[in-house]
């Protein structure tokens, strides 16, 4: 049963009103209130269909009572007709909609007129409440809409004023024969700037191919099935606002058919998901972020791995290099081919070092350093060599202090550097920049640090840039897009990996096109590539960095326990331990390792312990043993570098690490620095 609260002060009125509803509306339940505070008590009370509302009322007016309707949680969505005695002044409609009236007339009301927007606002009081109770019934709305439209030429007098969905129709040509006035809110036009033109002029090119090309798919299955007047279709549209700006929309729509069958119209529901759309691609673009950052962590992984057991190939045949060159001098025929295979292990060394640096696992020694000065140190040494390029420096002034392995960081900015060189053929500029920057949680969401205080560091060249595929690959490793044998693809990839290790980002953003001539800076506009490395600030104090200094072979009588599983490695360093006068026992496991020291323990001096072995790891024989005796002295070596395992090992207790390919003149002082607890 529709309930109908009627608010007049003259009760002869509310008679009136009363026997015309219950006569002509089946089923119809009119409640009456003489005032507007009454009004407003039943209202709430009786949560009415629809209200019918004189405005001249002593008191409390109309416009009040709608005001405070329209505010009230429980009666803001009530339908409300004003009405009055007084002849109707464009002011007052506009009053009547700035209350909230849904619909305006003036007494005496023509009795089909008020029967027909009591039972317009009745429909959409129902519909209105199928909507709350069923967010997903935007297709029965359609519906309903497109059946009522058949049924009464009232139907444009029905079209909701009350929802915040724009409801519209277009003829064939997609014209706009209607629109109701919630597009002024939605988009900026009022309806008399919208009705009679075409939907082109309000969203983008785009969005207008899709529409025609759905709504022409649409017609066509029309013509080859039975007519099904609740079929819809939705489409995603993009609206350009009257202030120029675009809003993401979501249409409903279907065809109305006259009594041959045949479409004639489009009744369209438009709702606004600019919020949704954006929401959406920002979940897209964490969720492509967090899936590249998993597959470089697999490239990482899988780097590590091929670095380390090459590192093992080398330190088998450095090891044999280091062993024939301990017996021969310079005037040996042998002895400049000798020293060009340990060259070459050394460039083999360089490049496991780049995919250790790839695969997170590159800091050595770090030490608080003052980034303005270490790039003042690499520009300038790389400015020298390469008289084409000019560089531009900005710095920081108090710039934050970072924690980092300066050989690292120094490896990462001269890849930037040799990068942009290589970008600008013809020369150009290279500008570089120091900042000091504080991230918050949403900047740093995507990249998985931690949110506070950072160095920024750009490095902007002048040449052609890249396009969106070369950037989204940039990082990887043996991705290059140079010719064969110009480069390893291996600088950028290194890059990554060290930033990263450092508990830091880097990023990347290019245009691509003309390399830029060199009197052009990258702020004049047009193409370039600009990284940027973030790097988190330290409370530490910077220090100096110390340099070693190189000595020959160096000699000692101890005994020495190797442990590695690797037999090339076991012979090779049996050898060059005898030849460096110590008493060198063998392992080649963990449990062995063990056995050996148990049985030998007062006699063994040190370790050197291989930490990647398949039976037990470096990590539990070298806790096993520190049981066994915790003043054992222990040199952890492998061919991955310091980080991960071993800095764990290296917390507990551990004397020293040694990476993989070593000569023997790095063992030999290795050795000697921790026997000689120096």
């Amino acid at each position: 049963m529709s309930r109908i609260l009627a608010i007049d002060d003259k009760e002869d009125n509310l008679i009136v009103i009363s026997a015309l509803l219950k006569n002509r509306i089946p089923d119809c339940n009119v409640i009456t209130a003489q005032s507007g505070s009454e009004g407003l008590k039943k209202a709430k009370a009786e949560s009415p269909d629809t209200i019918l509302l004189d405005i001249r009322m002593p008191g409390m007016n109309g416009y009040e009572v709608c005001k405070r309707l329209k505010e009230n949680e429980s009666t803001r969505h009530i339908p409300v007709i004003m009405f009055t005695a007084e002849k109707i002044e464009s002011r007052d409609h506009v009053s009547g909609l700035d209350a909230g009236a849904d619909a305006y007339l003036a007494k005496p009301v023509e009795e089909s007129i008020l029967i027909a927007h009591v039972n317009a606002t009745l429909r959409i009081k129902r519909a209105e409440d199928a909507l709350r109770r069923d967010r997903n019934s935007l297709e029965e709305i359609v519906q309903e809409r497109t059946r009522e439209l058949r049924e009464s030429e009232e139907r444009y007098r029905m079209l909701a004023e009350n929802v915040h969905d724009v409801i519209s129709t277009w003829d064939m040509n997609l014209r706009f024969t209607y629109v109701s006035p919630s597009i002024t809110p939605l988009c900026g036009y009022s309806v008399e700037e919208i009705i009679n033109r075409k939907l082109e002029k309000f969203i983008t090119p785009a969005s207008f191919e899709v529409a025609t090309q759905i709504i022409e798919e649409a017609l066509a299955l029309e013509k080859l099935e039975e007519k099904d007047f609740g079929r819809t279709w939705v489409m995603e549209l993009e609206i350009i606002c009257k202030n120029g700006s675009t809003v993401w929309t979501e249409v409903a729509a279907g065809f109305v058919f006259d009594k041959n069958g045949r479409a004639v119209e489009i009744l369209g529901i438009t709702r606004d998901i600019t919020e949704k759309k954006r929401a959406g691609e920002e979940k897209a673009k964490l969720q492509a972020q967090f899936q590249h950052a998993q597959k470089m962590e697999s490239i990482g992984t899988l780097a590590g791995g091929i670095a380390h057991d090459f590192n093992n190939l080398l330190m088998g045949i450095q090891g044999y290099v280091s062993l024939m060159l301990m017996g021969v001098d310079s005037t040996h025929p042998h002895y400049e081919r000798l020293r060009g295979i340990e060259e070459q292990v050394q460039s083999g060394a360089e490049l496991t070092k780049h995919l250790l640096g790839f695969a997170r696992g590159g800091k050595y020694e770090v030490n608080p350093t003052d980034l303005n000065e270490l790039i003042k140190k690499t520009s300038s040494m790389f400015g020298r060599t390469k008289k084409e390029i000019n560089i531009h420096r900005k710095y920081q002034k108090d710039i934050y202090t970072v924690d980092v392995d300066r050989g690292q960081i120094e490896q990462v900015l001269l890849n930037l550097y040799v990068n942009a060189w290589q970008a600008m053929p013809k020369g150009g500029k290279l500008h570089l920049q120091t900042e000091n920057v504080t991230l918050d949680e949403n900047y740093i969401k995507p990249f998985q640090v931690e949110p506070g205080k950072y160095v920024k560091i750009s490095v902007t060249d002048t040449g052609a840039g890249m396009d969106e595929a070369t950037q989204q690959r940039i990082f990887e490793p043996f991705f290059t897009t140079k010719e064969m044998g110009k480069g390893s693809g291996l600088g950028l990839a290194s890059a990554y990996g060290i930033i990263k290790n450092h508990d830091g980002f880097i990023n990347v953003y290019s245009e691509k096109g003309e390399a830029r001539p060199p009197r052009l800076s990258a702020r004049d506009g047009g193409q370039g590539a600009t990284f940027n490395i973030y790097l988190p600030a330290s409370e530490s104090e910077v220090s100096s960095q110390k340099s070693e200094i190189s000595e020959d072979v160096r000699h000692g009588d101890e005994t020495v326990l190797l442990v590695d599983d690797e037999d090339i490695i076991i012979e090779v360093g049996q050898e060059m331990l005898n030849l460096m006068g110590y008493q060198a026992l063998v392992a080649r496991s963990g449990k062995e390792a063990i056995k050996i020291y148990e049985k030998y323990k007062d006699k063994i001096n040190i370790i050197i312990l291989d930490m990647i072995m398949p039976d037990m790891g470096g990590g539990k024989v070298y806790d096993k043993i520190k049981e066994i005796n915790p003043d054992i002295k222990v040199i952890l070596s492998s061919g991955y570098s310091i980080e991960g395992q071993a800095a764990e090992i290296l917390k507990r207790g551990c004397n020293g690490f040694i990476q993989k390919p070593f000569n023997i003149k790095e063992l030999s002082h290795k050795i000697r620095k921790i026997l000689s607890n120096k």
